[in-house]
């Protein structure tokens, strides 16, 4: 450690201090030059992480230019104390411990020759993508911007969106050795304090070596981690989050993703879509009503096969019954192996169109969908019927808006399976009794998973299963624990509109 021992800050001890700390590290950048005053300086920074052009004319030239009859205290006052250079961001550090941190995070360090403070200069330059489409969330009518993986960009976005000084921005470093940049956006006068308090609790926990995308903080701040349910909303669109921080929740950025986190969240708002909101109301109330309907399906439709066609065939009209048994007649499994097969190839080929290269990816799929399909039932292993059954699962699972919920469905189709292969559709019954009980007691930061409908909130119902029009909308969710307060409608508004339901535009 290096010891400021009185008036010996030597420039040549304070870079071998530098060079032992950085040992074995060939992309720190050691120049050492005289300025002006014909005092000795030097420059200490990263390889590839500062803009070069902005050190030759805001740092050297100027400094190369400065009077030369100055005093060496009088130089060094300039430069710290009056921050003559003509760079926004500077600070002076006090240890060498600090400035070592600070080249790590892209700044120049310029030491002066017995001088005991240092100069931190914010000249970083490094490449980072352009703001683009959201690959991950298709967009029809809404905002085409997507975050990158620059935390400064990111925030700006949200700046351009929500032009309130009540908007707040809380930075952390997490992570022992990444020391990564996680920052708190929230409406100061709109999300709950007992919220906020308790996010910052969760997050000054955390002891991790390192933090490299949103889901490893996810993971460690969930209310129940072994919960297969999602207890956080993730997403790539600027839009999405400024409407969840009208609604009182926090949105949780991380350096070097594009993926912010968003809290709390209910199990319906994991089902919505940001385009229900861009689209007329009824429209988006009907596609919903679709949703949930397959959103059920991607989880029992198996499981109702192989209980109907193994116990309980009595169900099935006689014709139709017919044409299953004569499809099922060459398979030499029963339904709940079959079905077991065809689950078990569907999810392999699905994976595998993730891993492979893109330039092969649709032709993997095609000799994927001919031999699950058609090759698959002329050999006899699997029934013409559970080919259907099964393409129609894997169709409905990709309805479902948020990844994370659709693979949780995903993982519970073969509990499901098993129950209903063993005791049929009783089965099918006692598994969503436990699943309805588990959901009941989930939480996201105090918030029941399933609000509002369990406990019930009337109010907060129109923008559940359907959605109401943004006039009916005045108040935000009440289970965030700011109840009352106005959310995107204004009373006035639909007061001018007058009792007709406004024909006045």
């Amino acid at each position: 450690m290096f010891k400021n021992r009185g008036s010996s800050f030597q420039l040549g001890e304070r870079l071998k201090w530098l060079k032992n700390h950085f040992s074995h590290t060939s992309d720190v950048i050691y120049h050492d030059f005289v300025a002006g005053p014909g005092v000795a300086c030097a420059l200490v920074h990263l390889k590839g992480m500062v803009d070069l052009a902005a050190i030759e004319q805001s740092v050297l030239k100027v400094i190369s230019s400065m009077d030369p009859s100055m005093s060496q205290r009088e130089f060094a006052e300039r430069l710290l104390d009056h921050k003559e250079l003509p760079i926004q961001q500077q600070s002076v550090k006090e240890t060498m411990e600090d400035a070592a941190k600070g080249v790590l995070d892209g700044q120049a360090l310029l030491l002066i020759d017995r001088e005991r403070r240092l100069l931190a200069l914010t000249v970083a330059s490094f490449e980072k993508r352009s703001i683009q489409e959201a690959p991950n969330e298709s967009v029809i009518r809404g905002p085409r911007e997507a975050f990158i993986e620059d935390l400064d960009t990111n925030i700006t976005l949200m700046r351009r969106r929500l032009k309130s000084e009540l908007l707040k921005t809380e930075l952390y470093h997490i992570g022992e050795r990444t020391e990564t940049a996680v920052a708190l956006l929230y409406l100061e006068d709109v999300c709950s304090p007992q919220l906020l308090d308790e996010m910052k609790r969760r997050l000054k926990n955390i002891d991790v070596d390192g933090v490299l995308g949103s889901s490893y903080l996810e993971e460690m701040i969930d209310d129940n981690p072994y919960s297969p349910f999602p207890q956080m909303q993730y997403t790539e669109r600027p839009d999405v989050v400024a409407a969840s921080l009208l609604e009182g929740r926090i949105a949780v950025f991380v350096n070097g993703t594009p993926i912010v986190i968003l809290a709390p969240v209910t199990m319906f708002m994991l089902i919505q879509s940001a385009e229900d909101y861009y689209q007329r109301y009824t429209s988006s109330s009907w596609l919903r009503i679709i949703r949930y309907f397959f959103l059920f399906a991607s989880l029992l439709m198996p499981s109702i096969y192989i209980a109907v066609t193994t116990f309980h065939a009595d169900m099935i009209p006689e014709r139709l019954l017919m044409t299953i048994a004569a499809s099922r007649e060459v398979v030499p499994f029963p339904a709940l192996v079959e079905a077991f097969i065809m689950e078990l190839s569907f999810e392999a080929l699905r994976e595998a169109t993730l891993r492979i290269p893109k330039a092969i990816g649709q032709s993997v799929s095609i000799i994927g969908a001919l031999i699950i399909g058609t090759a698959a039932v002329d050999a006899g292993i699997v029934s013409a019927a559970m080919v259907i059954i099964v393409s129609l699962t894997g169709i409905s699972s990709y309805i479902i808006p948020h990844f994370d919920l659709s693979l949780a469905f995903r993982l519970l189709r073969f509990p499901f399976m098993i129950l209903a292969g063993i005791f049929g559709l009783f089965g099918i019954v006692c598994g969503m009794i436990l699943i309805y009980l588990h959901l009941l007691e989930l939480r996201s930061f105090g918030v029941p998973y399933l609000a509002p409908f369990a406990p019930v909130h009337l109010k907060d119902i129109k923008d559940s299963v359907v959605r109401a029009p943004w006039w009916a909308m005045i108040t935000r969710p009440s289970f965030f624990g700011l109840p009352g307060r106005r959310r995107m409608a204004s009373r006035k508004w639909m007061q001018a509109r007058g009792k007709d339901g406004g024909n006045q535009g």
